[in-house]
Order: C-alpha cells, then sequence, then structure tokens
C-alpha cells in the first residue's frame, strides 16, 4: 500500500503550459528537470548530450506553438493574411472576392431612321428603331474588348436613358429624309469565350472548373436540351429576378406605361441553379445542387398540403413509407446535372492595361438587332440596320488587378454588415435608388414608420368647437411607407405610375425582411415661387445683377440637391444671394406657393404663412418636396436702389 501510495504522488508533476516560445521551453524544461530528476541528469552545460535533447524538444514545442498561434490567428478576419483562408471566409459570408476588375466606359450608340410624312408633319418613324440588347461586343484597335452592361432600346425615351434625335440627311428642297438617334449605355472591358461540359449520370454538389483565369461575368450556362441555368447568390435561394417586355400580352393593365416602364420585374422560381465560386489562384469553379431524382419532390417525399386529407379523391400518405435519405435527393438546393452538357460563356480580362483613351472604341465585334420589321421596307431596314455605330466619348476607367490581403478583408467586413438585405430605413432608400432604370426611374425616396389613428381623443388636447376632433397616431412597428417620385422628360417631379411601383415591389421583395411590411406611397410636390428684393452696388448694371441672382437661386434650388422634407433655410438663400457680384444688400425674400394645375404646377395648395418658423420654411407634416417648377417665371427680383456709398468715408 505504501509503495502505490508513494507512486501516486511521484506520478503527479508539474506542468507549465504558459511557455510559448524557444527560451522560455527549453527554461523550463531545464527546471523540470532539475526538480524531478536530480540525480538523474546535472550536466546541463551547453555541450552535454542531454541539453541537446533538451534543447531539441524545445525547438519542437516553439515550432508547434507557432502553428498553432497561426491556425488561430487565420480563423480571425481581423489577422488572417493567408489569400486561401480569406477567400473560404468571403464566399462563407457571401462575398465573392474580385479576382479582376473591367474598365468601365460609358458608349455612344447612333442609328439612322427614316423621315415620314410631309409637309410641316414630318418626324422620324420610329418603327425602324432598334433595341440592342445586353452584350453588344466592341473593340479597339489594339484589340480590347468592351461589352455592353445595358440595354439600348431607340424605342423609347426616358429621364434615365435618353434619346437625342437630330436631322442626319436631308433632300434638296432641305425636308428630312433621315434622322440621327442616339442614346447612352455603360459598357465593361473584358474578352467574352464559352467552354462545354459533358455530365454522366447525376452526382450531388457536382463542380466544373472553368480554364481562363480572372473571370469577371457568368454570361449564360445552358444545357444540350435548352434550358438556362442562373446563377444564384447560395444554392439555397430558388428565385431569381426576370425581365418581360412591358405589353399587352405579359400585362395588359400595365401596358399603358410602355413608355416610361419599357419592361416589367418579376420574380421567377428556379430549380437550375449554380453558384460561383472564386478561387485564390484566379480560376472560377461553378457548383451545382444536390437534386438527383427525375421525380418530382411530391413523389419521393410527403406534402404537408395533402397528408392526411379526407377530401374525396385526394391522395392521402397516412399509410405510406418514405425514405429518410429521400430528403437529401430533393431539388431544395437545386438540380445535378445529369446526362447533359453544359455550355458556358463567360467574360474574362480586365485588369489596368485595359483602360482606354477617348474615341478608342470605334469597330463592333458582335451585336444583336432586334425590330419587328413588319410592315417595314427591307431595303430601308437593311441601311438602318448598317447605320449602327458606337464610339467613346470619354476615356474607360476602372480596370483593377485582384483585392489585396487588406482590401479583401476590408471588403469582407463591410459586406458582412451589409447582409444582403434591408434592414435600416436608409438600406430601403439605398435599394430604392438601386432599381435598374428599365424598370422606371425614382427621383426622389423617403422612408418613415407607418402610423395608424387610434380612434382615441387624446386627454390634452381640447379641439375648438367646429373643428374634426384630433386623435392620437400610433406608429405600426412592422410597417414602413415609402414615399418615392420620379422625373417626366423635363426633369420636373411627378407622381411615379403603378408599373414602376410593382417593379420597385417585386425588387425590394428580394431583400425585406420577412416580418417588414413596405407601404409604397407617392409624396407630395409643393411648387414654389421667389420674390426677391436686393440693393445694387454703385456702378452696376441692375438687370445683369439681377440675371446673375437669379441664376444663384435656380441653382440653390437645383432638384438634385433636394430631398423629401427638406425645409428651406431663409437665412441661406439670402446669403447665397448675397454672395453674387454686385449685391450691396439683401432688403427681402419672400417664398410663394404655386399650385395652378392649369399652368402646369402640382395642385397642391401649402399655406406658406403658417408653415414658416423662425425664418425655415417646414414642409408638410405628411412627406412632401419643394420643386422650383418653371424658373424663368417663378423666380422674380427687383431692385429698390443702390448703395452710392461704397469705397468712399
Amino acid at each position: 500500500m505504501a509503495y502505490g501510495s508513494n507512486n501516486n504522488e511521484k506520478s503527479t508533476k508539474e506542468v507549465r503550459y504558459l511557455n510559448k516560445d524557444f527560451s522560455q521551453i527549453r527554461n523550463n524544461l531545464i527546471e523540470f528537470s532539475k526538480q524531478y530528476y536530480p540525480n538523474t541528469h546535472k550536466d546541463f552545460n551547453e555541450s552535454s548530450p542531454g541539453m541537446m535533447f533538451i534543447e531539441m524538444a524545445a525547438y519542437v514545442g516553439d515550432v508547434m506553438s507557432y502553428y498553432v498561434d497561426s491556425q488561430f490567428k487565420e480563423s480571425l478576419l481581423g489577422y488572417s493574411e493567408e489569400l486561401r483562408t480569406l477567400y473560404s471566409m468571403a464566399q462563407t459570408f457571401g462575398y465573392k472576392p474580385r479576382l479582376t476588375a473591367p474598365s468601365s466606359v460609358t458608349l455612344d450608340i447612333f442609328q439612322l431612321v427614316p423621315a415620314k410624312g410631309t409637309a410641316s408633319s414630318i418626324e422620324p418613324d420610329y418603327d425602324y428603331a432598334l433595341n440592342v440588347p445586353v452584350g453588344a461586343r466592341v473593340e479597339t484597335s489594339d484589340g480590347v474588348t468592351f461589352r455592353t452592361i445595358q440595354g439600348c432600346d431607340f424605342r423609347f425615351t426616358s429621364t434615365n436613358s435618353t434619346r437625342v434625335t437630330t436631322i442626319f440627311e436631308t433632300d434638296s428642297n432641305d425636308s428630312p429624309t433621315f434622322y440621327l438617334l442616339k442614346k447612352q449605355v455603360k459598357a465593361q472591358s473584358g474578352a467574352v469565350t464559352s467552354e462545354d461540359f459533358t455530365f454522366g449520370g447525376a452526382k450531388k454538389y457536382s463542380s466544373i472548373k472553368l480554364s481562363n483565369n480572372n473571370i469577371i461575368d457568368i454570361i449564360s450556362v445552358v444545357d444540350s436540351d435548352g434550358n438556362n441555368w442562373n446563377e444564384v447568390d447560395s444554392l439555397a435561394q430558388d428565385t431569381v429576378f426576370d425581365e418581360v417586355h412591358n405589353d399587352s400580352d405579359n400585362d395588359p393593365t400595365l401596358a399603358q406605361y410602355s413608355d416610361d416602364v419599357p419592361y416589367l420585374l418579376k420574380l421567377k422560381r428556379v430549380s437550375r441553379r449554380f453558384t460561383a465560386y472564386r478561387r485564390p489562384d484566379g480560376k472560377t469553379e461553378l457548383r451545382f445542387g444536390a437534386g438527383v431524382s427525375d421525380n418530382a419532390d411530391e413523389e419521393i417525399i410527403p406534402n404537408p398540403d395533402n397528408v392526411g386529407s379526407n377530401l374525396a379523391d385526394s391522395p392521402s400518405k397516412i399509410y405510406e413509407t418514405f425514405d429518410p435519405s429521400n430528403f437529401l435527393k430533393t431539388k431544395t438546393y437545386g438540380l445535378a446535372p445529369s446526362n447533359t452538357t453544359l455550355t458556358i460563356s463567360y467574360q474574362y480580362g480586365g485588369g489596368v492595361q485595359e483602360n482606354v483613351g477617348v474615341d478608342e472604341i470605334n469597330k463592333i465585334a458582335g451585336i444583336t438587332l432586334e425590330v419587328n420589321s413588319t410592315n417595314l421596307a427591307q431595303s430601308v431596314l437593311d441601311t438602318v440596320k448598317q447605320s449602327v455605330r458606337i464610339s467613346n466619348p470619354e476615356a474607360s476607367s476602372g480596370g483593377l488587378g485582384a483585392e489585396s490581403v487588406e482590401e479583401l478583408r476590408e471588403n469582407i467586413k463591410a459586406y458582412f454588415q451589409a447582409q444582403g438585405r434591408a434592414v435600416t430605413k436608409e438600406d430601403y432608400i439605398i435599394r430604392t435608388y438601386a432599381l435598374p432604370d428599365k424598370y422606371g426611374n425614382i427621383a426622389k425616396a423617403y422612408i418613415v414608420q407607418d402610423d395608424q389613428l387610434s380612434g382615441v381623443m387624446p386627454t390634452e388636447i381640447s379641439p375648438e368647437p367646429g373643428a374634426p376632433e384630433a386623435q392620437d397616431r400610433i406608429p405600426n412597428p412592422l410597417a414602413l411607407n415609402l414615399y418615392i417620385l420620379g422625373y417626366n422628360s423635363n426633369k420636373q417631379l411627378s407622381i411615379v405610375n403603378r408599373a414602376v411601383k410593382e417593379n420597385l415591389k417585386t425588387y425590394l421583395s428580394r431583400f425585406r425582411l420577412i416580418t417588414d411590411a413596405v407601404n409604397i406611397k407617392n409624396a407630395y410636390v409643393i411648387n414654389i415661387g421667389v420674390d426677391y428684393q436686393i440693393i445694387t452696388k454703385a456702378n452696376y448694371s441692375q438687370d445683369q445683377v439681377i440675371a446673375l441672382v437669379n441664376e444663384r437661386i435656380l441653382e440653390f434650388f437645383n432638384i438634385d440637391r433636394w430631398q423629401i422634407n427638406q425645409p428651406i433655410i431663409l437665412s441661406d438663400l439670402g446669403y447665397e444671394i448675397s454672395l453674387v457680384d454686385g449685391v450691396a444688400s439683401v432688403t427681402n425674400v419672400k417664398i410663394l406657393n404655386k399650385y395652378e394645375t392649369s399652368e402646369g404646377y402640382s395642385g397642391n395648395g401649402y399655406d406658406v404663412d403658417g408653415a414658416l418658423k423662425n425664418g425655415i420654411l417646414y414642409p408638410s407634416l405628411d412627406p412632401s418636396i419643394f420643386e422650383l417648377r418653371f424658373p424663368l417665371k417663378d423666380i422674380r427680383g427687383q431692385g429698390v436702389g443702390t448703395n452710392t456709398n461704397e469705397g468712399g468715408f
């Protein structure tokens, strides 16, 4: 018993786990040897065999400690430095690292259309207007390829996609015979190619690797049966945006707005989908889903809607058994390609070397021209198609290489905070402005908490006799009111039509939290005029000074600088006027309400005097915006005298 007890005491030795570098581990091993083996080893000279083993053990411990620390550091986003680790983290958070950045440019696209009509009624025949879909390829003389990322539809014009029409050719009587149409679209650099991949039997989560480095964009993935495969952010995402022409066939109700909204945005459920995985070696890998069954999901797993149904002739699955592994074979994460060939078209390239100068993009390498040729003269149509030209009035820019470690780390942090969804009010505003132009233009957006009338008189308010009863307004925590306005063709604020609202509703549905309700409403436009009086300096023309002041006021009320529910601070306006050369003093500034619909105003009357408090004109309680609609007649200035004492004693 005594021997066993003594053995237990000797087997319990103190081991220190805080020593991590070579010298600390070495010193600790020496102390450990002196304490527990005093009679076994006494020679701690640097050249002794015992010290050799101690230092070798310290060396191994130091190396292991280093790699443990390094692995832990690599697991922390703020300290990781290996591209392989950062790429894995990025795509875990949903961020796709940038392998390359294409050079971007704005292109001018031109085409001719014939004239129609006679005498004073001659006008362009827009039946010959072409539609140039996304993907037109143009080149420089040095072989740098650019691809359009916006469609160019000459049939429509809007504030954000303006069609400029000029006379191109006239006959002997100076009557126009052809008109020149011009539009601008965005394009980015990169060569376009395609690869084929053949699949045999279905395999869960199969993947393929594209041969080229620096992939910019996956243009299309089509199988041998003609089915399109759609890129998604994650395989769990089963819907993608789809666009359709706004015509009576697709939506008879919204077709009336086709001039302003040429396309309708829809959500489409897709089972054929893939994700693009970026690799640190510059390659791109396409990963597919786990659906390997040829049968419908309802045939291999129970459908909660009809299990146990007692309706006549309805399928009841109560007494059927299902293999639990069937859940792993459904289309929940998309289909796995099988017995087919996928043709993958993609764009690659980019980099600083693809930034080109002005007018260097002048060659059309590949373009699709769409037009309804019914009742059109074929010879004229051929002339129109051959007239298409493209140029770049400005130099391209933005071409970059892959992200550095620091850039990648910071971009991952930013993306993780954004989370790809609308959480705050500002998120909804940003997403609203991000609606692509072809689905309608949103000029102004403002969002507030929804509120409801309680129906109960607040105890602290005593209404005046004959006045309507005041009611408490209770905020609805689960609903938001999104107020929007658009521009008309003259860049004046206008009510957004229903087609734009439907597109915005569809667009926001992808980013909206499940507990949020967003009510899309029209904001109010309060049209105003400005009357002012000034004293001009000596030796200045009063008319010229007033003209300069009018320009300054027009700049002050530039609609691009104004937002919904922004007040007018009269002191700021007076200060801007006082800065005009020739103005000695501003004696009076007054804001007037313009509301007559017969004169082109919004029709919204507003009590300016009642809303003016301490020199600040506040907007209404209902979200509204001030607009100087017709500057030529809504700005009226008067010189009331001249400062003759300037410069004297």
